[in-house]
């Protein structure tokens, strides 16, 4: 489950993103524009963004897309 793997590194990636920042993911959504839902989803990789979703994350959290997408495929996220 490859699909998987990467989309919870993916969420993990963007929650170290947001508490970084110091986010809730109720502020993130607010200045996103997007459900708080659908911000826990895609932290617990449930979630397959949409390219205009990925910018509207990248400019709430004030980071280029591109480092949205930087990640490290081998990190081991606890699942298997």
């Amino acid at each position: 489950m490859q699909e998987a793997k990467t989309l919870s590194l993916f969420g993990a990636h963007i929650k170290r993103i947001r508490v970084t920042k110091g986010y809730s993911q109720e502020q993130l959504a607010a200045f996103a524009g997007l459900d708080r839902t659908y911000i826990s989803g895609i932290e617990r990789g449930q979630r397959n963004i949409s390219l205009m979703n990925l910018v509207k994350l990248a400019k709430a959290l004030e980071v280029p897309a591109k480092q949205l997408l930087d990640f490290d495929m081998d990190e081991d996220d606890g699942q298997q």
